[in-house]
């Protein structure tokens, strides 16, 4: 068996002659489909006389027979295929990789030219390389916006510091398990009169009097369950009088973190009571508050919606749908909540309330989206009922326009919706017909179709005109 001389860089078997003793021309090209995606049979003129394909998505190889080889390539790619043609027999194998035109840009491939013998043709193994390419354009698009994200996180790192730095008020960050300092402003470093940076782990429990340290732990540790407490008063080392410190607990990579202030009575910090403030505000208000989850579950409502509601406490109504006592079920807050994500507010949408007894109120509701990781949903509802009640009525007490009908829809059925229309539409019709014949009644009915009887009739049956001692007038 011909065996092609190995190069210098090459270690061949030891016994080729013995391993390759049988192979048969399908087993040469078995090994050839083993070592490339396709194969092309060149000729002593660079024509592709032939190809074979290891897959069906390398079918666009077969176009190619009866080309030069170098004019499937790219211009940049010429060169490298005239060197591979011209490669002597016993010269170095080496992969070389040209670019092919396509409709959808280039197919890049990488080629090893092999001459097995002096038949005149020389056999081309190509490795298509775009799903490489795709991964090379994957790993360098993660590159950059790896980059990016470096930058950023550099970017917001050092406005993170000027910001923590440059707070008026002394402010710590403590892991919550080991109370050791993880960062302190130049605010607190000041207050305890230590060097910049010197305060970086150091245990919380050294800043303060020794009397105060079981008092202390014990605080951090209500803080780190049930959130932020009223403030623990303490004395610093070194220091005379006393101090406040807040804590507010947060997670960061897996552990618990205290923010605390410290409040030594210089220094305007931010008070944890006004939270408190807002909170007797929405409760005292004269108006119902409440504060749904993206669910519509009852988070908070203040007592004017558990009146409204007409329930004993607020507590009953916690963690009930908003569903059962908004509107239709799931219609209006349903539109609530489509306007909320397009529009992040809404005012004065009119609907009712249903209270427990099966009464219902009618409402005006604004209300607002807070973005949180989980939506929130606050709702501002208004009683309008007394504000109806005390307008002066109409003879005929219904709509007066289409507007006021389409405010009908939710309140009333359809049918009393579609009775009221015609109601309307009838009385607008008559009035247009006494307008234009300056009050004439009998001109009126005529050019309505009806009878003087009946005129008269849908006239006091919609209060149109004072009808008490008149008769017809001609």
């Amino acid at each position: 068996m011909n065996i092609l001389k190995p190069a210098d860089h090459q270690i061949p078997f030891g016994d080729a002659d013995a391993i390759f003793d049988g192979f048969s021309k399908d087993d040469v090209i078995e090994l050839a489909y083993a070592s490339g995606d396709f194969m092309l049979a060149i000729d002593a003129h660079g024509i592709i006389v032939d190809a074979a394909v290891n897959a069906a998505d390398h079918s666009f190889v077969y176009q190619w027979i009866g080309q030069k080889w170098s004019e499937t390539v790219g211009p940049d790619s010429v060169s490298k295929i005239e060197q591979m043609l011209a490669r002597d027999r016993d010269a170095r194998l080496e992969w070389r990789q040209v670019n092919h035109p396509d409709e959808d840009g280039e197919i890049p491939v990488r080629y090893q030219v092999i001459k097995p013998g002096n038949n005149g043709f020389t056999l081309a193994i190509g490795r298509d390389l775009r799903t490489i390419a795709i991964l090379q354009q994957r790993l360098l698009k993660t590159q950059q916006s790896m980059e990016r994200d470096y930058l950023n996180l550099r970017q917001t790192e050092t406005r993170y510091r000027l910001l923590f730095d440059n707070i008026s008020y002394p402010v710590l960050i403590a892991e919550s398990e080991s109370r050791l300092i993880q960062q302190a402003n130049r605010a607190c470093h000041n207050l305890m009169g230590a060097a910049p940076g010197s305060l970086d782990k150091k245990d919380v429990l050294a800043l303060v009097h020794e009397a105060d340290h079981d008092g202390l732990i014990a605080y951090f540790g209500a803080a780190a369950v049930n959130g932020a407490t009223e403030p623990f008063t303490t004395r610093l080392n070194d220091r005379t009088g006393t101090v406040k410190i807040s804590a507010s607990p947060f997670r960061q990579s897996g552990k618990q973190y205290l923010l605390l202030n410290i409040d030594d009575g210089t220094h305007d910090v931010p008070a944890k009571s006004s939270d408190q403030y807002v909170l007797d505000a929405v409760e005292q208000m004269p108006d119902a508050f409440v504060l749904t989850d993206d669910k519509q579950d009852i988070i908070v409502a203040n007592k004017a919606f558990a009146e409204l509601v007409q329930t004993s406490s607020v507590e009953q109504i916690l963690g009930q749908s908003l569903y059962r006592f908004v509107g239709r079920p799931e219609v209006d807050l349903g539109l609530l909540k489509k306007q909320l994500r397009d529009h992040q507010n809404v005012r004065n949408f009119s609907s009712v309330v249903n209270d427990l007894s099966g009464g219902e109120e009618p409402v005006e509701i604004s209300a607002i989206k807070i973005e949180r990781d989980k939506p929130l949903y606050g709702y501002s509802i208004r009683s309008v009922g007394r504000r109806e009640r005390d307008l002066p009525r109409a003879i005929a007490d219904g709509p007066r326009s289409v507007d006021q009908l389409t405010e009908l829809v939710g309140r009333k059925p359809l049918k009393d919706i579609v009775r009221e229309s015609t109601d309307l539409i009838e009385r607008m019709c008559i009035e247009a017909a006494l307008v234009h014949t300056s009050d004439n009644r009998a001109s009126a009915a005529e050019i309505l179709g009806l009878s003087r009887q009946s005129l008269y009739s849908k006239l006091h049956r919609h209060g149109l005109g004072n009808l008490t001692g008149k008769g017809p007038t001609h």
